[in-house]
Order: C-alpha cells, then structure tokens, then sequence
C-alpha cells in the first residue's frame, strides 16, 4: 500500500498507520512482522507530526505588504 520513493500524504500515513495500529492490536502477527510494522509506524507517526508542525508554522503566519512574512497576531 505504501507507495514507493513517494512521500505519502498527510492523510495517506494517518490511515496506514491506523491500519498497523489495528494490526497490532489484534495479537495475531508474529513478532519478526511486528517489529518491522512498529518501526514503519514510528516512522509514520514522526511524518505525521513534522507535518502538523509545518501546517502550523505555515497558518500563523500572513504576508505584510512588503511581502515579508510576520506572524499572525489577534488584535483584541
């Protein structure tokens, strides 16, 4: 499912991580099979988060009139 030299999307990961999650959940895959799914889902995870961050750092951000970027701040 994981599609190969292709970053998978934001969406993609959270659900294939789910899936690994359910997987190993049920107690039924072997340990040599669990450890490479555990690995492949820290992975994800530390994807999913980096991109979260990003997204984060990107809508707290605006564009000034000189074009440069400042933060976003709520004027009360």
């Amino acid at each position: 499912m994981a599609k190969e030299k292709e970053e998978l999307t934001f969406e993609e990961s959270l659900e294939r991580l789910e899936e690994i999650v359910k997987k190993l959940e049920s107690g039924e895959v072997p340990l040599d099979d669990a450890i490479k799914e555990f690995n492949e889902a820290m992975k994800l995870a530390k994807s999913c988060d980096e991109k979260l961050k990003n997204a984060e750092e990107a809508i707290t951000k605006i564009v000034a009139e000189d074009g440069t970027l400042e933060d976003f701040k709520v004027e009360e």
